[in-house]
């Protein structure tokens, strides 16, 4: 039996050695990568819960007692925590991993940062790998953190069963504004920080904007919160299962096309390396009739 193979073996039994090594040759493609990926047994019962949101808005604190509150219910939880990319080594910063430190040691729960490594939508290419390899493993619940960059973000929206949008009453100038992106992905809104100023006044207008929406099988919530305080912590994990129980999902069909075309896009650029390709283009350049159109469809 490959070592592949019997890693996936382990993997279904609940091996969190297993997991973490499973991921580490899918997120670096080592030897194995490819065989790790077929053989996975996905549960696609699992629920994915994306977390999104501007930076500042406390999506780490939610998350952190959301996971709280599973656990002391026995529950176990898996949380990729997209971090920015360090400048220098290009890996995560790992600062979501800090704030989650009081989990570090908790036999339900298992944390794992990736580095965006240049993506702009506030995913790693690697996620949707990643991600299914997680699924693969016992967990009762996989929550997806991204970095908090926009609108578009909305890339989100191709991994999650639940989308869950932070926002906080500062943003309350801003909803005119962001409502044609980000805001469009959400099916429950979080208004963290809410004992500040403006709060109700925000929640009030984001009620609004929810009712505007076509009218639809599943109500979008607006959920009043302060996670430091655990305020609206319990409600949301009702709404998130509420969301899962009712089996609607429109945006499947999306999420799938979107997981195909990037896994596609990523395997035909594989061998496409940007100093070849600057190598090939110097010497073209030099001929009288270069065309740049010509030497892509040459290259295909």
């Amino acid at each position: 039996m490959s070592s592949a193979r019997n890693l996936i073996d382990q993997l279904a039994q609940g091996n969190k050695k297993a997991l973490a090594r499973c991921i580490t040759i899918v997120e670096n493609e080592l030897e194995g990568y490819d065989e790790i990926l077929t053989s996975l047994k996905i549960n696609s019962s699992v629920p994915v819960v994306g977390v999104t949101g501007p930076p500042g808005a406390g999506k780490s604190t939610l998350i952190n007692a959301v996971i709280k509150r599973l656990t002391d219910e026995g529950k176990t939880v898996g949380v990729i925590a997209i971090d920015p990319t360090s400048p220098f080594n290009f890996g995560s910063l790992l600062g979501d991993r800090l704030r989650m430190a009081e989990h570090f040691n908790n036999e339900n729960v298992f944390i794992r940062s990736l580095a965006t490594r240049g993506s702009l939508g506030g995913l790693s290419a690697k996620t949707i790998e990643i991600l299914d390899v997680m699924r693969a493993f016992a967990f009762d619940y996989i929550i997806v953190e991204t970095v908090g960059v926009g609108q578009s973000e909305i890339e989100v929206v191709g991994l999650a069963d639940t989308t869950v949008l932070v926002l906080v009453p500062e943003s309350g100038d801003d909803v005119q504004a962001i409502k044609s992106g980000i805001m469009e992905i959400a099916d429950i809104f979080v208004v963290n920080k809410s004992d500040r100023d403006g709060a109700n006044t925000f929640i009030k207008n984001i009620v609004q904007l929810v009712h505007s929406k076509p009218l639809n099988d599943w109500n979008i919530p607006v959920i009043k919160a302060v996670a430091t305080k655990y305020e609206g912590v319990e409600e949301l994990i009702q709404e998130i299962n509420k969301h899962q129980q009712t089996g609607i999902n429109t945006k499947r069909s999306y999420l799938l096309a979107e997981k195909a075309y990037r896994l596609i896009q990523n395997n035909r650029m594989k061998n496409v390396l940007k100093p070849e390709l600057k190598k090939d283009l110097e010497a073209e350049m030099k001929k009288e009739n270069f065309n740049l159109y010509k030497f892509v469809k040459e290259r295909k």
